[in-house]
């Protein structure tokens, strides 16, 4: 179900990834068309300067005064044709703008098989018209015309000796080659926009196998965090049921001694068992990290049901820049492993000790338990999964504890020792606190 959810996440971002691709060339497209036009149309306007400004008003001035197809006429326009061809323009021609809003073609260059009658009505829009009313330049967007095809038209003023505006000089640029060079430039830009689009699918894959891989990661925590816990859970319960037991019989030997009338043995009896509830009272260790007082207090209740003596020395803090669950694991396995190796003595001769402090920006966790000892070439091999000193037991795996609690110690940077004789076994660890700030932010 996971796996399907994860195909469909990725198959519906690749589909989003592709539209957004897709939207993103159509927006390209029309971006680079636009800049391509307004870049056709500034380099067309210094050409119309450049040619107005070589234009001879003089002789331009008397065919306004009789706009016939008089010598003026023919001067002028083969100086317009000699411009039109020098700059593959379609059109260039003068204009004659007396209103806001019509403009009027007196000479025109075109191509051989086009025609324009002086004076004919142009179809430049009215808000350049009004532009060029003003002595403004102007340019237009693409205009479709049903005669003469689509351009664009830019202008500026013919201005006499004096600089007195007498016309305008116009250029139509066919669309072809505003559409050639959009083109073109399309084109150099889709090998950029793939990769774009390529380099968005190599984060999206990433994201969704690193996220796949936090989700494995995080499952696997939560399990031997949930393991732990139970383990614990299970400790605490079996002790709760030996006491009940034992309580049990107690209640069952009092009942017997004073239904047989025997007071004296009764009391005495309840006197022994007294100093015994004493003995397996909770303890009251200062400890201000919750999970690590329960962890002791289950582990003080599994040690004294096994007739083990066990001290504590426990810091006043709450030893928070290592993970409670980290926590709990580490001292969890240690201290399980002091119980297993101190029942193997006589009841008299079970002894263990439990230290946890702060010492030189350190955190120190030193257990200590009697028992036979460790050998030097079972010391090389204690911290290896699946290694064990201890006999198996029926669907008990061994072996693990002690490589947990190696892999928490070398995450945080941390040290682990044993040293072991024939009278007691004492392993220490010992965690940078700082180390452990870092690891906890993580």
């Amino acid at each position: 179900m996971k796996n399907k959810k994860l195909k469909s996440i990725f198959v519906l971002s690749l589909l989003l990834l592709v539209i957004f691709m897709m939207v993103n060339i159509f927006s390209s497209y029309f971006d680079i068309k636009k800049t391509a036009e307004n870049a056709i149309a500034n380099q067309n306007i210094e050409s119309a300067k450049s040619i107005a400004a070589s234009l001879d008003t003089e002789t331009y001035k008397r065919f306004l005064e009789n706009p016939v197809k008089n010598k003026e006429y023919l001067e002028i326009k083969r100086y317009l044709e000699d411009a039109r061809e020098t700059n593959g323009a379609l059109h260039v021609y003068t204009l004659l703008v007396d209103n806001p809003k019509v403009s009027r073609a007196m000479i025109a260059a075109m191509p051989e098989n086009e025609e324009f009658p002086i004076g004919g009505i142009c179809t430049i829009p009215e808000e350049q018209v009004e532009m060029a009313y003003k002595g403004l330049i102007f340019s237009t967007d693409i205009i479709t015309d049903p005669v003469y095809g689509d351009y664009l038209t830019v202008g500026v003023p013919i201005e006499d000796q004096s600089g007195v505006i007498i016309g305008y000089l116009g250029i139509d640029i066919s669309a072809d080659v505003v559409n050639s060079i959009s083109g073109k430039a399309l084109k150099s830009s889709i090998s950029s926009l793939v990769f774009n689009g390529l380099f968005v699918i190599l984060i999206l894959a990433s994201f969704l196998i690193l996220q796949n891989w936090y989700m494995r990661e995080l499952k696997k925590e939560v399990g031997d965090t949930e393991d732990t816990y139970q383990l614990e859970l299970q400790s605490l319960i079996s002790s709760v049921q030996s006491l009940r037991h034992d309580f049990s019989n107690h209640i069952q030997v009092l009942h017997g001694l004073l239904k047989l009338d025997k007071q004296d043995k009764a009391l005495d009896y309840l006197t022994n068992l007294s100093k015994e509830v004493h003995l397996i009272e909770s303890i009251n260790l200062d400890v201000d990290n919750p999970g690590l007082s329960v962890l002791l207090q289950t582990k003080k209740l599994a040690a004294q049901n096994h007739n083990i003596d066990v001290h504590f020395d426990v810091f006043h803090d709450s030893f928070n820049t290592i993970k409670t669950t980290d926590l709990i694991k580490l001292l969890s396995n240690l201290i399980d492993n002091a119980i297993e190796a101190t029942i193997e003595l006589p009841e008299q001769e079970r002894k263990m000790k439990i230290v946890c402090k702060v010492a030189s920006n350190n955190y120190i966790f030193e257990i200590t338990n009697t028992g036979l000892a460790i050998n030097e070439k079972d010391k090389e091999h204690i911290f290896k999964s699946g290694f064990s000193t201890k006999r198996e037991r029926q669907g008990k795996t061994r072996g693990q504890g002690l490589f947990i609690v190696k892999e928490l110690v070398s995450r945080y940077g941390g040290e682990i020792s044993i040293d072991s004789n024939k009278s007691q076994t004492v392993v220490r660890v010992e965690i940078p606190i700082n180390i452990g700030k870092l690891q906890l932010s993580k």
